[in-house]
């Protein structure tokens, strides 16, 4: 891109102040420039162990549900990738070795099926009809009747009664084709800018199978704050082994914490656990502090990724700064024994990408190359470890990557900055590939902090934008703009930004609603219950209970489920509504998974795929 000569000379006194960042704090103005192309020598794509995409083997996750008719039994299952597009199914019971098939022509327009004479007790399993040729069956379940109530979930029981989980990972720990459960408990939290814990309290990480076996806990001791920044996770199959391990960020026994509280130096680990056991198999060095990155408070911001960097061996990234300095390692598992293949340093492209940082990272291939490359927030980078593209427009709070405009060919990125904007591009998308604008707000705006992107409303085509300002920045102005960013609605007319879920027949997706009567309820750890509504409209589902961890398409048919966190339980909460159509398992969307992966670690987004998905 060209420059006029002011910008060169804004460009020149930037580059000669190395510690001028872009997002200041809250309390002064923020500096921002545009700048689109990066500053970088080239670097050679890298090539991993895999020789095709590693992928989860996922079974057909059949699960059973009391019908809304309170007697019958609704069945539903996943439709996968690898199914001819002509694909139909059988469905199957079995009653004291007695096998009935239940269906008088095979079920095709959904994966879904209502036994409406149900005996007690039963087994039941469905086989796919592939090319005129039954399949082998899937995985039987037993349902007992009298087991099954409204609303519909499972109950994992946790290894204490007493604990409630705080975060949650989805992995295959035991290659059966099912996803089983990583959690992070207590449910507290430190956030860098509170005081730090005085009481000694620490994380464990626990494993739990998806029919809640428990398996392991581990310790992350006094060198492990008990703070989102502080230890993140995250799990799948890294090696290629069909069974998931477990990243995260670990310190030794011998770290300890100051008298804030605070674990101001020390070792630092990047250590992958055994999916099954829960021991060390490898560990390698963190990224470490220095005063680049600020104090200690920006010093301890880390987050850790996924990414399939040569399109085909899952990568583990692992990442420090969000404020000033930014650092990403990126590290292979080959067999127990980890490799870096690249380490990216912000300082290489000051000023250009200091403070670009966001509370979450997604990693997808953006450029259409086959490899995935790794949004941090207002700046991107390429597989091969070098600046993709930077908008400069600071800090986001938020940040979604989907087809929001399907008139507009590809994705958009949906960014929900944090610092003060005069520019009106505080709410904005921009073009993945290259950071350019799409569409921005066009007037200021202070301290947005949160933002999602749905269709909820099907009069306006494409996904709906969501926006709010926190009251830090003085402002709580709401904002609701279409997908090419016309603005549509304001204060009591925009719905809330967090806790979306596909759960009826339609691809309009709902949100909650706390029997308070508030919209948006998050969680329910005093107690109150949520419902499943269409925004402003119908109730679908009343009664959901405890903290949303996740929601995630994690068993049955494309629609998502809910998983909660209650004292000594996890929830998941599924669907009993019939459906109309079909569609593969959005966790084989690779987008939506990585999001899924990435739920376990940072700031909470709703997953999204990489398709348009909406009425």
């Amino acid at each position: 891109m060209k420059h006029s000569f002011l910008q060169k000379l804004a460009l020149g006194i930037l580059a000669a102040i190395p510690c001028l960042t872009f997002a200041q704090d809250l309390r002064e103005r923020t500096y921002y420039y545009e700048i689109l192309e990066p500053r970088h020598e080239p670097k050679s794509q890298i090539t991993g162990f895999a020789h095709e995409r590693v992928k989860e083997k996922l079974d057909r996750g059949l699960a059973a549900s009391l019908a809304q008719d309170g007697k019958s039994v609704y069945l539903s299952w996943r439709l996968l990738e690898d199914d001819p597009e002509s694909v139909s199914f059988n469905v199957y019971r079995s009653v004291n070795g007695k096998t009935k098939r239940l269906n008088s022509r095979p079920v095709k327009q959904t994966c879904d099926f209502v036994d409406a004479s149900p005996n007690s007790e039963a087994m039941y399993w469905v086989s796919a009809i592939a090319n005129n040729k039954e399949q082998p069956a899937s995985s039987r379940i037993e349902v007992k009747l009298s087991d099954l109530s409204a609303p519909n979930y499972t109950s994992i029981k946790l290894n204490q009664a007493d604990i409630r989980a705080g975060k949650i990972a989805l992995a295959d720990l035991n290659g059966d084709g099912a996803y089983d459960y990583i959690i992070r408990t207590p449910a507290s939290n430190v956030d860098p800018g509170n005081p730090g814990d005085l009481n000694g309290k620490t994380y464990q990480i626990e494993a739990y199978l998806n029919d809640g076996t428990y398996l392991w806990t581990k310790d992350l001791g006094q060198g492990i704050e008990p703070g989102i920044w502080y230890s993140p996770f995250i799990a799948y199959d890294f090696n290629g082994d069909g069974k998931a391990e477990i990243a995260l960020k670990t310190a030794p026994d011998h770290v300890k914490r100051n008298e804030q509280g605070r674990v101001d130096g020390g070792e630092e680990h990047l250590s992958i656990l055994d999916g099954m056991t829960g021991k060390e198999i490898a560990r390698v060095d963190w990224p470490g502090r220095n005063d680049r990155y600020g104090n200690l408070n920006r010093q301890n911001r880390n987050q850790i990724g996924m990414a399939f960097l040569d399109g085909k061996t899952p990568f583990i990234l692992a990442a420090r700064g969000t404020y000033k300095l930014m650092v990403v390692d990126a590290w292979m598992l080959k067999g127990d024994k980890l490799e870096r293949v690249w380490r990216w340093d912000g300082d290489e492209e000051n000023p250009v990408v200091r403070s670009m940082g966001s509370h979450s990272m997604i990693c997808a291939d953006i450029d259409d190359d086959g490899r995935d490359e790794i949004i941090l927030g207002s700046c991107a980078l390429d597989d091969n470890g070098t600046l993709l593209w930077s908008t400069g427009l600071g800090h986001p709070d938020k940040i979604y990557l989907t087809d929001i405009d399907p008139a507009r060919p590809g994705m958009e990125l949906f960014l929900c900055l944090e610092p003060w904007h005069d520019n009106g591009r505080g709410v904005c998308v921009v073009d993945p590939k290259d950071g350019k604008s799409v569409w921005n707000i066009g007037h200021k705006t202070f301290h947005v902090g949160d933002g999602m992107v749905t269709d909820f409303d099907p009069t306006h085509p494409g996904l709906e934008c969501s926006a709010t300002e926190d009251k830090k920045g003085g402002s709580t102005d709401k904002y609701l703009l279409t997908s090419d960013g016309k603005k549509i609605g304001s204060g009591n007319d925009v719905p809330p930004c967090r806790n979306w879920a596909w759960w009826d027949a339609d691809l309009l997706r709902e949100t909650f609603k706390g029997d308070d009567n508030r919209w948006g309820a998050g969680s329910s750890s005093g107690g109150r219950k949520q419902s499943i509504v269409k925004w402003k409209a119908e109730t679908l589902t009343e009664g959901i209970e405890g903290d949303i961890l996740m929601i995630a398409d994690v068993v049955g048919d494309w629609r998502e489920e809910i998983i909660t966190a209650l004292p000594g339980e996890l929830r998941i909460y599924r669907t009993n509504i019939p459906a109309k159509d079909r569609r593969v398992t959005l966790m084989q969307d690779a987008l939506y998974r990585n999001y899924i992966a990435h739920r376990s670690m940072g700031y909470p987004q709703a997953p999204v795929p990489s398709y348009y998905l909406g009425e």
